[in-house]
Order: structure tokens, then C-alpha cells, then sequence
């Protein structure tokens, strides 16, 4: 049976869910609706100086029904101008008319025929545009991460890859909430709107050919269900998630996740270690937060360390990752450091963070 995958935030909403929909990034731009009603207001700002010009030259034209132009002659005059139909029943007839025509009425008509005629075009267009953006970005995406959930926790770990040298381009964020997914768009990333359970809306975000995934959606029989869907579709990607409850992190793990991050008891544990020791809490803090204090980053091996023990490196290091091995500090195997191994080291951030993410 297969649960429902869609996430707390697009039913807080109330909104409806729109599936299998790809938004790509743009620059700011007006609204179609104010685009329109812009050009509308040009169109009728030109009508309006056209009938003034006729209408002050009034006596230089000929109407067929009395032989005089009142206002709303002059703007039934400017109307059809304007619009090429040209009945003929009132005409220019003195020399100053036909030059205010030549000079002033024709190259009027011909904004009139740009405004109409452009924004016809630009609505017809719009959407072959937005095919062929959407074609080349399909085509260009390798090696991405996709993340499941533009909520806090998304959204942290985001920044978190972003600050150690992630482009925006390489970031996809599945959200079923359409105004979630637009405010990942105005932030630079690209969005899948869409139920990130169903294997057809993580297709469109390219997950077959991603390096890494991150879960992090608000209901964890969700997560279990993506991770699943992930898996499945891509077996050799790097899988992470987050859920709500420790009991369901075994689960997740049977579904697939590399690493399952238990948010609520990481919570607690950070809260029960503040009240034992408000400068040990205070710590853990600095590590958690990304870009200021210290840092808990994973770098390979300096050839100048090769050979050393662990507690001579020269960063604080705190464990020693060998091939699928994790050693802590104080292992006795950890030493000497061989040239294959990497680092997991806490620095100064904005030092060795970024270098050893780098490489």
C-alpha cells in the first residue's frame, strides 16, 4: 500500500498540489498580468495623442456624414488609424493634416502595431522559450544534488553545501508546494513541484543522474517512501535523510539512506548536554552552525602528514576515514596516517573548510 507522500508544508498551505512540473530560475521580471496592463496603458496613452493631434487640426479634415470633426469624431478617426482599418469616411483633406499625418499619426500607428503585434509574439514565444531552457538545462545536468523539502532543514543543509563550493546550478529542490518551489526559485535553484514519492517527479529532477540526494521532508513514512523511490532509481548515489523519530532510522536505512540524521533526539541530546554544560552545549553550537566559529570538515591526507600520528596533524582531528573504515582519534590503527586517508578535522571557519571541501 502505498502511503501519502506529500508533505506537511503544501497541506498547512491549503493549496492545491500541482505534480510533474519542472521552474527554472529567471531574473526578476513583471508579472504577465502587469506586463499586459502596461502595454495596454501605452496603447491607450498613444490613441489618446492621436485623437489630440487630430482633434487640434480639426479643420483640416472631412467628414462624409457633416462635413465637421467634433472630439468624438476625431477619436473615432484616430481609432481606425491606428488600427489600419481606414473607412474613409473622414480623410485629411489640408496640407497641414496630411503632414501631421506623414509625421506624427503614421509613425504613432506604427508603435501601435509594435505594442499589439510584441505582445502577441512574447505570449506565443514564452512557452517554446521555456522548453528550450528547460531542454538545455536536462542536457547540461551531471553529478547534481537533489534535496528533498525546502523547509528549515532543506534549506540549512543547502547553505551548508553552498558554502563549501556547491553552485546553485548543481542543486534541484523537489517541494509539492508551488509557493515553497517558487521561493527556492527566487534564491537561484531550480524546482520540481510535484509528490517526490512518484519515481516520474523525481525523474524530471534528473535523479538518475545525480551524485547525492538529501531527504529532509517533514513526515518521516515520507522519507521511508523517497528513499525507496531514490534508491531504485539510482543506485549508486549518495542518500541522506532526516527523520523525526530515532525508532524510524533503522527503517530508513533498510530503504536505502547512506546516513540517517534523527533530528528531534540530535535536539534533545544538544539541549540535555547545554543544561549539563552550557560551554560544552555552546560548542556543539559553533560546530552546527555553517560559517562562523569552527567547523567539522572532511579533507584528504597532506602529503607533508603522511606517516605522522593523528595527534599530529595540523588540525584538530577527530577521526580518520580509510576506505570504508572510520577510526577515531584514539584508535591505535589510525596511525600512522596513510596517503589515501581523509581527515575529519574541526577548523576556524573560512580556513581549511573551504580548501579541504575544495579537494
Amino acid at each position: 500500500m502505498k502511503l501519502p507522500g506529500q508533505d506537511a508544508i503544501a497541506r498547512q498551505a491549503g493549496e492545491n498540489l500541482v505534480t510533474r512540473r519542472v521552474k527554472l530560475p529567471r531574473r526578476v521580471v513583471d508579472r504577465p498580468l502587469r506586463q499586459v496592463g502596461k502595454r495596454l496603458l501605452i496603447a491607450l496613452g498613444v490613441l489618446a495623442l492621436t485623437t489630440f493631434i487630430v482633434w487640434i487640426d480639426r479643420s483640416g479634415y472631412h467628414d462624409n456624414a457633416n462635413g465637421k470633426l467634433d472630439l468624438l469624431d476625431a477619436a473615432y478617426y484616430a481609432t481606425v488609424t491606428l488600427s489600419t482599418t481606414g473607412y474613409g469616411d473622414i480623410v485629411p483633406y489640408s496640407d497641414s493634416a496630411r503632414l501631421s499625418n506623414i509625421l506624427l499619426v503614421t509613425p504613432l500607428r506604427v508603435l501601435f502595431l509594435i505594442i499589439l503585434v510584441g505582445t502577441t509574439l512574447e505570449v506565443l514565444t514564452e512557452r517554446t522559450r521555456e522548453e528550450w531552457r528547460l531542454n538545455r538545462w536536462r542536457a547540461n545536468l551531471r553529478d547534481h544534488t537533489v534535496v528533498v523539502g525546502f523547509g528549515t532543514k532543506g534549506r540549512s543543509a543547502i547553505q551548508t553545501l553552498c558554502a563549501t563550493g556547491l553552485k546553485k546550478e548543481q542543486v534541484v529542490v523537489v517541494d509539492p508546494s508551488a509557493k515553497v518551489v517558487e521561493t527556492a526559485n527566487a534564491e537561484g535553484f531550480v524546482g520540481v513541484i510535484g509528490d517526490a514519492t512518484r519515481s516520474d517527479v523525481l525523474l524530471r529532477a534528473e535523479l538518475q543522474k545525480a551524485r547525492q540526494v538529501v531527504i529532509a521532508t517533514q513526515r518521516d513514512d515520507t522519507a521511508v517512501l523517497v528513499t525507496l523511490t531514490a534508491r531504485q532509481l539510482n543506485r549508486g548515489a549518495k542518500i541522506v535523510a532526516a527523520v523525526r523519530e530515532e525508532e524510524n532510522a533503522p527503517l530508513l536505512r533498510q530503504s536505502g539512506a547512506d546516513a540517517v540524521i534523527t533530528s528531534a533526539s540530535a535536539a534533545g541530546r544538544l539541549l540535555g548536554l547545554s543544561v549539563l554544560s552550557p560551554s560544552a552545549g555552546t560548542v556543539m553550537e559553533d560546530l552546527i552552525q555553517q560559517g562562523s566559529g569552527l567547523d567539522l570538515v572532511e579533507r584528504p591526507v597532506k602529503k607533508s602528514e603522511v606517516g605522522r600520528g593523528v595527534r599530529e596533524t595540523e588540525d584538530l582531528t577527530v577521526s580518520v576515514l580509510r576506505g570504508h573504515r572510520l577510526l577515531a582519534y584514539d584508535d591505535a590503527q589510525a596511525s600512522p596516517l596513510q596517503l589515501t586517508d581523509r581527515l575529519i578535522t574541526i577548523v576556524r571557519a573560512g580556513g581549511a573548510a573551504s580548501e579541504g571541501a575544495a579537494e
